[in-house]
């Protein structure tokens, strides 16, 4: 995928196991705050049924691409909208057409590049190059297009902005995460901005369920065997750190806050980023989801001690904690270590 605050990628194999020695194959699991798909993903190819979920929109997009799909979705209605004449299959002729539309100056050239202008005020900003910005611009504008003229269902949708996503990704002028531009353009960031056809996962079902939301609203409506919970470790808001990517994957054109041009994140406020609420949060989590086993990765760095969750985790079931050593996610130069504790948490429920 891509690089992601508190991406579990690395700690799959681990989790994998551990997930086994409590539910068998076949059993439903819920990936509750799921990202990029990556846990969700290794479940899927384990035999397990997912339910998946996150808050942001870019994260569905990902799932669905991800839990949903064997090969690319048929796509019947663009036959004619794209002038497909050949046997090429429809995914690969729509990314050829998407990769030569004609580049136009919308809302990613003038906030997101160089040469634009931005509503605010401000010079510039260096996100993408100009001509990779206007290609942006002309291919979600095309998907938008699409989509309002029913088109294109909404698993196709999320295919297409999943893939946009991912060759997005790969040209961004920044450091890790979308919190701010570098002052010079990368050699990465220099290529064109093209569309790949994404690989689909033969192994497992389909038949995985995929949700956006708020993890504590959304619990009570949820059944399974067992939970896994990755929550956000430190006050860094995944809205306000991957807003771009969120706004690609809307479609919209929200006002460009500031230096950096954050859109306005606050309704999607994470309660697990701050030190005050995120007890509250796992509270309403594990007591309304019918649900007898959470498991919870955690990490050194957190706002709360391992100690202090033990003890609070204490108040629903019994609690055991395994140790492992992990690969810190560092976006810059920082000068923390390369490796840190991470914490997996395990909850039997009364």
């Amino acid at each position: 995928m891509f690089r992601y605050i508190g991406n579990k990628t690395k700690l799959l194999p681990f989790l994998v196991k551990e997930i086994k020695k409590n539910v068998s194959s076949g059993s439903s699991v819920v990936d509750l705050m799921a990202g990029t798909g990556s846990v969700s993903l290794a479940l899927r190819k384990n035999g397990y049924h997912v339910i998946a979920l996150d808050l942001m929109t870019y994260s569905k997009h990902h799932l669905v691409t991800q839990l949903l799909f064997k090969a690319p979705p048929a796509f019947h209605m663009l036959k004619n909208e794209i002038g497909k004449d050949t046997d090429e299959p429809m995914y690969h002729a729509i990314l050829r057409y998407l990769n030569t539309l004609t580049p136009k100056k919308g809302y990613f050239y003038q906030e997101f590049s160089p040469d634009g202008k931005p509503f605010n005020g401000i010079s510039g900003r260096k996100y993408f190059t100009s001509s990779n910005a206007k290609k942006i611009d002309s291919i979600r504008d095309k998907i938008s297009n699409w989509k309002k003229k029913n088109l294109i269902t909404d698993n196709e949708e999320s295919v297409l902005k999943h893939t946009l996503i991912m060759a997005v990704n790969e040209v961004a002028n920044i450091s890790g995460t979308y919190g701010y531009f570098l002052s010079s353009f990368t050699r990465s960031s220099l290529n064109e901005l093209l569309l790949f056809p994404v690989v689909f996962e033969k192994m497992g079902a389909i038949d995985h369920l995929v949700f956006q939301g708020f993890a504590e609203d959304l619990a009570s409506k949820i059944t399974a065997d067992l939970c896994y919970i990755d929550p956000p470790y430190m006050k860094r808001q995944y809205a306000a750190n991957y807003h771009i990517l969120e706004t690609i994957a809307q479609g919209d054109c929200p006002e460009a806050i500031g230096k950096s041009g954050l859109r306005n994140w606050w309704d999607q406020h994470s309660k697990s980023c701050t030190k005050t609420k995120i007890r509250d949060s796992f509270e309403k989590v594990i007591t309304t989801m019918n649900c007898p086993i959470f498991l919870i990765s955690y990490s050194e760095d957190g706002l709360l001690s391992i100690d202090e969750l033990v003890l609070f985790f204490k108040k629903f079931g019994k609690v055991s904690v395994k140790n492992i050593e992990y690969a810190r996610f560092r976006s810059n130069n920082s000068k923390l270590g390369k490796n840190l504790n991470e914490f997996i948490i395990k909850i039997m429920k009364h």
